[in-house]
Parts: C-alpha cells; structure tokens; sequence
C-alpha cells in the first residue's frame, strides 16, 4: 500500500478472544475487563481480553498447536489457510491485557520479538492446545472498526502461575476480574458478549470442544446465524 494511501478503519480485520473460565465445575467464574472511555471500539464495555491478528503472529512457533478438530471449524468460511497466527494471536492478546501465561515452560529456539519479550522473560513458550473454539462472529457494518473474531474458550487451570495477578497486564483492560457467570450479565456488555456467555453457559459441564461452532455472519449482504459443521474451507 502506498504511503499517502488512506487506511480503510472499516476493513474486516482477523481476530481472536479468550474466554477464561474458572471453577467450571462448581461456582463457575469469567476473565473480564473494562476497555477504556475513549476506545474506539466498544468504549466502557466489559470485555474478554482479545484483539486483532498482529502480521507477525504468523511467524510465532508454537509449542503446541490448536487441536486437529477445532482447526477444522476453524478453516471454514473463511480466506485463512493455516489458523496459526489465531492461536498466537489469542496467547499474544491475554498475555497483554491480563498478565496471563497460556503456554508451557520452555526456553525459545530464536530471540523474540519485542512484543514477545517480556513474555519469553518468564521462561514460557506460546501452547495453543488448550485453546477450544467456540464461537464466531463479524462485526456489522457501519461500526467504527470491524474484526471477524473467533472466541477461544479455555480453563483457568491451564494457565501458569497466579491466576489472580495482573500486575504484568498492560492499561488497555481496567478493572481486571472473574466475574461468576450468574453475575456478569448485570455488567455493561455488547450485545455479542451476552450472545456468546450464553453459548458457554451450557458448556460449563462438558470440557470437550463443540462439534460445532456457532457464527454471527454480518455483511452488507446479509446477517446470518449459521452453525460451522465442517466440510471443506469456504464451504
């Protein structure tokens, strides 16, 4: 892209969230945290932590990659061949709003790169086989940015260390906390936030990925409530 071209904020860009869940079993509790007054993107929400693919999530290995199944789901409908840079971008994204360690001890076979120093300083390298697809949507149109985010759902018990500290996070997420899911929906929510705690309320008993995804599809063309059942990519 030429320099002096305008940046198109409304293009749809690759996304990935982390549904944290603690205590699934028994009084079961979610990550969330407060984006700030003046994003521009969903100001004042409670949100899970996630973000945008990074160019050079695609170039992050990983110890461990997403399992066999939710690849599959993951590769539907969609101009992604490989959804490596999802499951960096996801480990990448709750490192960097909460502090958290989604990986497995391990010293790195290359210096990182700057945005994955602090993280390598633990002694950690990335591990995507945890993440669970779970749910799928595009942001419709019109709004100020616009990302397809697929939502990862993991335990708490994956993660290392003290899954209460967030002194590493950075200030994108304020007031940081797990929130019981019999409480969150009294929180400020996007109307997909609802939608998706929804979804993983019923999951909260069955640890396996879904054998199938739901997606909010929203285009100019149309809005679509669609089910991602496998089959061929694009299908």
């Amino acid at each position: 892209m030429p320099q002096d071209a305008p940046i198109d904020k409304t293009a749809i860009r690759h996304a990935s969230t982390v549904i944290v869940l603690r205590n699934r079993m028994d009084a079961p509790s979610v990550l969330m945290g407060q984006r700030g007054a003046k994003a521009a993107f969903m100001p004042n929400k409670f949100v899970f932590p996630g973000g945008a693919v990074d160019k050079g999530d695609a170039d992050i290995k990983l110890s461990k990659p997403i399992n066999a199944g939710c690849q599959t789901h993951l590769r539907l409908k969609t101009d992604i061949a490989n959804p490596h840079a999802l499951g960096v971008a996801a480990i990448r994204e709750l490192w960097e709003e909460t502090g958290l360690i989604l990986g497995q001890h391990g010293q790195w076979d290359t210096p990182p790169p700057e945005d994955w120093t602090d993280y390598a300083a633990t002694g950690h390298v990335p591990d995507a086989s945890a993440l669970q697809f779970v749910f799928r949507a595009i942001t419709p149109p019109g709004r100020p940015r616009r990302f397809d985010a697929r939502f990862f759902l993991i335990d708490a018990d994956d993660l290392q260390g003290d899954i209460d500290d967030f002194s590493a996070a950075s200030d994108e997420l304020s007031h940081l906390q797990w929130i019981p899911l019999e409480e969150v929906r009294n929180f400020d929510l996007p109307f997909i936030t609802e939608v998706v705690l929804a979804e993983i309320s019923g999951r909260t008993n069955d640890p396996t990925p879904p054998a199938n995804v739901p997606m909010f599809l929203n285009t100019e063309e149309e809005n679509l409530f669609i089910r991602l059942k496998g089959g061929s990519p694009l299908s």
